[in-house]
């Protein structure tokens, strides 16, 4: 028999969760595409996978919204790696975990990275297995398929859903009518055009900017004949992670509990069984917004000093209710420009966006810079060169445009914002970014 599911509330999803075990720290077993946390009960060795992880630890498992267990969302709804961070942070709170451990594994290995490195005082370790920085190939990311290869797959998924994935490929060795189980899991976990959907919004993840300002101890183990995600891959991922300890394992299953699972259990068990308690953190990864009023000193002119107070106050007080609307804290205020922050980048965007719309009826106009990055953090402010070039972005905006750079672009697939391409720039003290103007939020 499967753990109790018990549900949190992650905005208004319903986010399906079990507790399993009573150790000393808590760890999150974070899946990869399409999960079912009662279904993975139902055989010995996915049951025992998860029960060794609880022999150690206070083991919380979830389903991702439009998943498994959890609450269904339209495929134009589909979930973002900012609102996985939120269904995350739902379950902790309700299971009250203030620090957990992450195992991410394959696509959910790129929530844990984002989670662990905005949430740092939150995140106790970090173990990713067979997970990838970015899903569509590059001169400079050579080991993910193309999008040809891609879309080929993603077309494949939905024309065969029903009568059954051949997974092989994910576990070559392993017993045929387990891996036909495990297909028929995923079939009754999701429907076709959300498994296809989501695959599409996976193609479109891109954490590599991320990566190097993780801060927390961090664990890539990658199995040597993995077919999906290489192992060259995984030792790629693990040196642009500080600190970070690479394992190659024997073997050439992609799925987590097939094949060898005892090295793999043993591997994760003694690097979290002997991590230290997490020190101060003084850096975490932020998404910085800047505005600014376009013409304000002609506009002060014609109004004159007391009218464009008044003005002022107005614009002041809505920005700060948008930003607490949107959960961004606001850093400083310099004469009629806004600086604040955010813990996820699609909530900025959109806040910057609702802000553009709203003190128009004031009568005045804005521009807006995002960018995402590591930042210092100074009692109640933050700084580094993250803030530089979020101001300099924000600098290069036209009146009535929000600007973003690419690290927040690629944050943001599958959020459904439109974006134009502004091209290269070069930023002032911060080097060459490309650009990009919000269309549609």
């Amino acid at each position: 028999m499967p753990p109790e599911t018990r549900y949190a509330k992650s905005g208004d999803v319903n986010i399906a969760y079990q507790v399993v075990g009573d150790g000393p720290f808590d760890l999150v077993y974070v899946p990869g595409w399409v999960s079912n946390i009662d279904l993975f009960w139902e055989k010995p060795k996915p049951a025992r996978f998860l029960e060794h992880l609880a022999s150690f630890s206070r083991l919380i498992l979830f389903d991702k919204r439009g998943t498994g267990m959890s609450d269904r969302v339209s495929n134009d709804r589909l979930p973002t790696l900012e609102q996985r961070m939120d269904d995350v942070r739902a379950v902790l709170d309700a299971v009250g975990s203030e620090n957990a451990a992450l195992l991410g594994h394959s696509e959910g290995g790129s929530m844990s990275v984002l989670f662990a490195a905005t949430y740092p005082e939150r995140s106790r370790a970090l173990v990713l297995v067979g997970a990838f920085a970015k899903r569509l190939r590059s001169d400079d990311y050579p080991w993910a398929p193309s999008l040809e290869e891609r879309l080929a797959t993603i077309e494949e998924v939905e024309r065969d859903w029903g009568a059954g994935l051949d997974i092989t490929d994910y576990a070559p060795h392993e017993d045929p009518a387990l891996l036909e189980w495990y297909s028929t899991c995923l079939r009754r976990s999701a429907s076709p055009g959300a498994a296809a959907a989501l695959l599409l919004m996976n193609s479109q993840i891109d954490t590599r900017h991320v990566l190097p300002t993780i801060r927390v101890p961090t664990l890539v183990l990658a199995r040597t004949g993995d077919r999906d995600v290489t192992v060259e891959e995984g030792r790629w991922l693990a040196a642009q992670i500080p600190g970070a300890r690479f394992v190659e394992l024997p073997g050439d299953e992609h799925l987590l509990w097939a094949g060898d699972q005892d090295r793999l259990l043993a591997e994760i068990e003694e690097f979290l069984t002997g991590t230290r308690s997490a020190p101060d953190y003084d850096r975490v990864l932020s998404t910085v917004l800047f505005t600014d009023i376009v013409g304000s000193t002609e506009r002060a002119r014609e109004l004159g000093d007391r009218a464009w107070h008044e003005v002022l106050d107005e614009h002041h007080a809505r920005v700060r209710s948008l930003l607490e609307h949107h959960r961004g804290r606001e850093v400083d205020t310099a004469g009629d420009g806004f600086f604040a922050s955010f813990d996820g980048p699609a909530r900025a965007i959109r806040a910057a966006c609702a802000i553009r719309e709203d003190v128009q009826a004031l009568g005045i106009q804005i521009r807006a810079g995002l960018h995402t990055g590591e930042c210092e953090l100074m009692r109640d402010k933050i700084g580094g060169i993250a803030v530089h070039t979020g101001a300099r972005v924000a600098a290069a905006a036209e009146p009535g445009e929000v600007l973003v750079s690419s690290t927040v672009k690629d944050l943001v697939a599958g959020s459904g914002i439109v974006f134009a391409d502004r091209g290269e720039r070069e930023l002032k003290g911060v080097g060459s970014w490309r650009l990009y103007s919000v269309l549609d939020a």
